[in-house]
């Protein structure tokens, strides 16, 4: 949720940091900025809107002469987007661009306005520069600014910095935020995230909490530490670009039978799940006694997903939760209960909290992350990388997928090792996983045809339902998400089974409702519930597994998943209903990979 990006070396800053925002307008696009020390000092440009618009303020107002910028891409907190809200924000003779939340600005600005300071903009982020710049202009070398203003603020903060006086110097400091430093052949760089480094370098180095860095042309130093602990990574430019797609959406979305595998692979040996590359051994499932999956939007579907899972193979209860309540309305729990943090970005901020809340109560925790060396996957006590590669569009979709698929392997896992699961069974589910699922994926993105037809009918409206039954009714909780946070129509998912008890009401003549149908025990129970809504007028739309009978009589468009088991069935399902949501946005002419008022990375409450 916003992006930083700096530079300072040998080269020309300006187009260094607007290549890094364009790669980071992901993380937010309301408002955009840059300051860069020029010839004549440190010069400041921002604007409502996206990175088009600063690049076009700088056609006609360069930054000439410039080896040292910082910049920002905005997702509106404090205030709304506009000219004077957006970062970088001045005061004094400090300049700052700021990730995360100031929780106690409203007492801070309070005091600094009683002390002569005005404020121009609705940001909290201009209070953090003010008490910045108080520290400085009282004497007080950066360093030692920063560490004093800090120790004030309550709340989350990613600041990068730049000083008058501190020629080409670049400072910074994290809290709760992700920042990353990185040294390039040409100087060094700091961001919010490693995909905006990947144009420039791979050598990287994650900031740890409360850490310091100054950043000059000729090195980097971390106060207390000193020299960074430089890293390289294996992601490459070319994986962060659309690579011809229209979107990144669609590119992700083709790029999934790959990732379920990538994230599989390492973790299947001699044909049975295996998590030692993750130091997780025999004994790690010993004595779990009930499950906990803690994760915010669909890395929380994925658990609703698994948890059925994880309880039926391995015996042991398992529930999801939403990360934003898990340590405010806490349930109980015991010795033995295992906390499974999902998150793509790794800094999730409710979902890190819930981490910190579960450790604070000696339980064991275990990070199920995409995004490497961040903080949740650092923090958990055993960390599982999802390898899923960049993921750019807002919303999620091999993300998803492979939280999904990492979460049944480890419910195959667990139930092997407690004996529950006998070898060759274990061997079955893995291997359908590992081949049948990615096959089944592929198979329906070859079918887009189909899914065309399906939205073209229902994209009009404006209202759709999602109906399922047992795991269904998850798989439909995450098709709803997906519909309506790009396309912006009003989708619920229900269980199927409560239409009756009051959802029914909302179906009109002509109002899309969708049914998932791959649990083959309950297709007669899916049969009845479908047709209680197209008896009240509904258009309906049936995805189900070739195993139902009579399916063509029963709705009115039906997509039949590929032929498979039951694991091939879902991931079929997931595939079916991220197309219809990309599609049905793609007709309304939305901004697929950039969805009004949401950005990729929720770093804040």
């Amino acid at each position: 949720m916003c992006g930083i990006i700096g530079y300072t070396g040998f080269e020309e800053a300006t187009g260094k940091v607007t290549c890094g925002l364009e790669i980071l307008e992901y993380r937010g696009y309301d408002s955009v900025g840059i300051c860069a020390k020029g010839q004549d000092g440190i010069k400041l440009l921002k604007t409502k809107g996206r990175v088009s618009s600063l690049n076009e303020a700088l056609s006609k107002s360069p930054i000439d002469s410039a080896f040292c910028a910082i910049g920002h891409t905005r997702w509106a907190t404090h205030g709304a987007p506009s000219d004077t809200n957006a970062h970088p924000h001045n005061v004094g003779r400090t300049y700052l661009v700021h990730n995360g939340i100031i929780e106690n600005y409203k007492e801070l600005k309070a005091e600094l306005e009683k002390g002569g300071v005005k404020f121009l903009s609705e940001t909290d982020t201009e209070v953090g520069c003010a008490l910045i710049n108080k520290y400085y202009e009282e004497g007080c070398d950066p360093h030692t600014a920063i560490l004093k203003a800090t120790g004030f603020m309550h709340g989350s903060y990613a600041f990068a910095i730049m000083f008058e006086g501190e020629d080409n110097t670049i400072y910074a400091v994290r809290k709760g935020s992700p920042l990353i430093i990185a040294k390039g052949i040409d100087g060094y760089y700091l961001a919010s995230d490693l995909t905006a480094l990947l144009p420039f370098t791979k050598v990287y180095c994650s900031l740890n909490e409360g850490e310091v860095v100054r950043l000059t042309k000729d090195g980097a130093f971390i106060f207390n530490k000193g020299e960074p602990d430089w890293k390289v990574t294996n992601m490459s430019f070319e994986s962060a670009k659309k690579g011809g797609y229209d979107h990144f959406m669609l590119k992700e979305m083709n790029e999934q039978p790959n990732a379920i595998k990538n994230a599989l692979s390492p973790r299947i040996k001699d044909g049975l799940p295996d998590f030692s590359c993750d130091g997780i051994d025999d004994s790690f499932f010993e004595d779990i006694k009930e499950i906990h999956i803690v994760a915010c939007g669909s890395a929380m579907h994925a658990g609703l997903l698994a948890a059925p899972i994880i309880e039926g193979l391995c015996m042991v209860p398992c529930r999801s939760y939403i990360a934003s309540e898990y340590r405010y309305n806490p349930p109980f729990t015991q010795k033995g209960t295992l906390v499974i943090i999902v998150s793509q970005s790794g800094e999730t901020a409710d979902s890190l909290a819930s981490l910190r809340y579960a450790k604070s109560q000696g339980l064991k925790t275990l990070g199920i992350v995409n995004a490497v060396e961040t903080t949740i996957a650092r923090e958990a006590d055993f960390c599982a990388y999802t390898y899923a590669g960049p993921e750019i569009a807002v919303a999620t979709t091999k993300g998803y997928t492979t939280q999904a698929s990492l979460l049944y392997l480890f419910a195959v896992a667990m139930s092997f090792k407690k004996g529950i699961t006998d070898k060759e069974n274990a061997k079955s589910l893995t291997e359908c996983l590992f081949f049948e699922a990615p096959q089944v994926v592929e198979q329906t993105l070859e079918r887009g045809e189909e899914i065309k037809a399906i939205a073209k009918e229902i994209y009009e409206s404006q209202s759709i339902f999602y109906i399922g039954r047992g795991l269904d009714y998850a798989l439909s909780q995450e098709a709803s998400l997906k519909l309506k946070e790009i396309s912006y129509v009003h989708c619920e998912a229900y269980a199927a089974g409560e239409l009756k008890h009051g959802t029914i009401s909302l179906i009109e003549r002509g109002t899309p409702v969708i049914a998932i149908a791959t649990e083959e025990a309950l297709f007669d129970k899916m049969d009845s519930n479908i047709k209680e809504v197209k008896s009240r007028g509904s258009h309906t739309v049936l995805i189900c597994t070739d195993k139902m009978e009579n399916a063509h009589a029963c709705a009115d468009r039906v997509f039949v998943l590929p032929r498979s088991s039951r694991i091939g069935g879902i991931f079929g399902a997931i595939l079916a209903v991220q197309m219809i949501a990309y599609e049905v946005a793609r007709l309304r002419g939305c901004d697929i990979d950039k969805p009004r008022n949401l950005a990729k990375s929720v770093t804040v409450e």
